[in-house]
């Protein structure tokens, strides 16, 4: 048995060197843009990106551990003929992954995922637009490859592989092996922590193509043909071009909006609130004891008393409220770092109008995607979970709210203004956990969402207190709104109005107007349009409209899983794309929400797909 441990041991560090070949290429290949960074900088590449390194081995190592359990009982070359032709195969497959990935990087700017597999159903018209010379050179570039690692493997590593002759303890050997293959999960995930493996976490820099870099093109490959997404619009109600005409008229700019600003350049702080659901705050019908805090400073800002999330997580909320691009149902953008990149960005905006940034988040950054999204938003600074002592991981997530606000006060006690801030909290989300003595009594799930929603307030209430003493407060606009809202019963139907409706305040002392409700219906979508606008900035946000601008259009559209919501001022329709037809219709004209919702979904995921 020792034996067959140290072949499978060498096997594994076999493809990890074989990823490091790999990476060597891509970075020769791109020779171009990669000389004119650091060799620490390229270094670094490799260090963060053995993370996927590991995960891909992982997968590879899962047959070769499963197939030495036979192996003890059959003696014979056959296990050894089963790892060299198995090793053959995958070297000449990846190969083939590792040279046309470095020769598409230099069209597409992002790593191979499982995209170009759709063009093979037309192969004439995919190869019609290589030419010949580049046809040849891959394919010489694939046999070197392939070629001189196969030679390695067979000069080192395949006669390890060699019977290991009679075992005395065969059951004790068995469950070795069965033991070793289940915990090849642990490499595949990328370790204990709640969030898996993804893409995003081996991005470590600013520059997007040391981010890149760090990816393994294999097991991007891999992940992505089994998560493929539809390549064809599944929302396709109606002509496309009278579905745009319509969008194009509810999100047009109409009139000036009203202004609520005393100053064209004030700092901005934006505070996205875990789960704070409009059912539970007290200006919007709720329990008023549940957020006092927030509850006043509804009174001493402007609330936005009709206005609901795009979706129904965080990786939905992000791209809205930074972005203004909408959630798409069944797919989230934020996971697919290609398109998210693509994406208009309020954050990059505001970078170039000189603003100082950084992203605050007491959570794993990697998780859905988090951390590509946020890299590539373009954040100067990013703190997370990491950047705090282990000592304070008090929460599942990571640090609780009030660690979370007492870092950023600190690093606010000297701040280089104007500064754009976002800071995302984590308290009050599942399983309601939080480091204080109950409020509400009881056991149950609400009462507990309740006590979350009451900790989370109490340290927003601290740092907002404190924040109002600062010389920076006069010059700063506050903007408080949740991520989504949170389901507690099932009676809650998934898809209902009261499930996506959320509170939204701006305050601080760069506010002119103060004491206010705005009545229009709006979604997170709409705040990089709104924002912008008040700061004289030009930005384009085709599925946004001003919030403040009187004549705009007052509607408001979010998506569930497979359909969507479209709510005016007089009806509602709600729409399950799994069952072909409305859930809801209620109002004056439901006729008008339906052709409204199902073009303005239709126009998104056709853009969706062109990203």
């Amino acid at each position: 048995m020792k034996k067959r441990v140290i072949a499978l041991g060498s096997y594994a560090l076999f493809w990890l060197v074989y990823f490091i070949a790999a990476r060597l290429f891509f970075i020769s290949a791109e020779y171009h843009i990669s000389f004119s960074y650091t060799i620490g900088e390229l270094l670094a590449t490799f260090i963060h990106g053995s993370r996927l390194d590991i995960s891909t081995t992982g997968y590879i190592l899962l047959l070769p551990v499963l197939t030495a359990v036979p192996g003890l009982f059959f003696n014979g070359s056959w296990h050894r003929f089963f790892i060299r032709w198995y090793s053959y195969l995958l070297i000449v497959f990846t190969s083939i992954l590792i040279i046309a990935d470095a020769k598409l990087y230099s069209y597409w700017g992002f790593r191979m995922d499982y995209t170009p597999f759709f063009y093979l159903k037309t192969p004439g018209e995919a190869m019609a637009s290589v030419s010949t010379m580049e046809a040849v050179l891959s394919i010489v570039m694939i046999i070197i490859f392939s070629g001189a690692s196969i030679y390695i493997y067979n000069k080192l590593i395949d006669k390890l592989f060699s019977s290991p002759g009679s075992i005395r303890y065969k059951l004790a050997a068995v469950l070795f092996f069965l033991i070793l293959c289940g915990s090849l999960i642990i490499p595949i995930r990328g370790g204990f922590g709640v969030a898996p493996i993804n893409a995003g976490t081996v991005y470590f820099s600013p520059k997007m193509f040391l981010n890149h870099t760090a990816v393994n093109a294999v097991w991007n490959v891999g992940t992505s043909a089994f998560t493929q997404k539809p390549v064809k619009n599944p929302y396709e109600f109606g002509d496309v071009t009278a579905a745009k005409a319509l969008v194009d008229s509810l999100t047009m700019q109409k009139g000036l909006p009203e202004k609520v600003l005393n100053t064209e350049k004030p700092n901005i702080l934006i505070l996205v609130l875990e789960s704070f659901s409009g059912y539970l705050i007290g200006p919007l019908g709720g329990d008023s004891l549940v957020t006092p805090n927030f509850n006043q400073y509804a009174k001493e800002g402007i609330l936005f008393s009709d206005f609901y999330a795009s979706g129904t997580r965080t990786d939905k909320a992000m791209p809205a409220i930074l972005n203004g691009y909408p959630a798409q149902p069944a797919q989230s953008i934020i996971k697919e770092p290609k398109k998210s990149q693509s994406l208009p960005s309020l954050i990059r905006i505001l970078i170039e109008n000189k603003y100082n940034s950084s992203f605050w988040y007491g959570g794993e950054i990697n998780f859905a995607n988090f951390n590509s999204f946020v890299i590539g938003s373009g954040f100067t600074e990013i703190i997370t979970k990491n950047n705090f002592d282990p000592e304070n991981y008090n929460s599942k997530w990571g640090v609780h709210d009030h660690i979370l606000f007492k870092a950023l006060k600190d690093s606010m006690k000297m701040v280089k203004e104007p500064f754009l801030k976002v800071v995302l909290t984590l308290s009050s989300h599942e399983p309601f956990d939080v480091p204080m003595e109950p409020v509400f009594p009881g056991n149950d799930n609400l009462t507990k969402y309740k006590n979350s929603l009451y900790y989370a307030d109490k340290s927003l209430g601290a740092f907002i207190d404190w924040a109002k003493e600062t010389d920076w407060w006069k010059n700063t606009l506050v903007i408080m709104v949740a991520d989504h809202c949170c389901r507690i019963t099932a009676d809650m139907p998934v898809y209902s109005k009261e499930v996506f409706k959320i509170p939204m305040v701006w305050m601080g002392g760069a506010l002119s107007k103060k004491g206010i409700r705005i009545e229009k219906l709006g979604s997170q979508q709409d705040i990089p349009v709104t924002l912008l606008n008040q700061l004289g900035v030009e930005g384009k946000f085709p599925f946004g409209k001003d919030l403040l601008s009187g004549k705009s259009d007052s509607f408001a559209f979010y998506t569930f899983n497979e359909g969507f919501g479209f709510i005016t001022d007089s009806s509602a329709y709600i729409y399950d794309h799994k069952l072909k037809e409305s859930v809801i219709e209620e109002g004056k004209n439901p006729g008008y929400a339906e052709i409204a919702g199902k073009s303005y979904l239709q126009v998104l995921f056709s853009d969706y797909l062109k990203r």
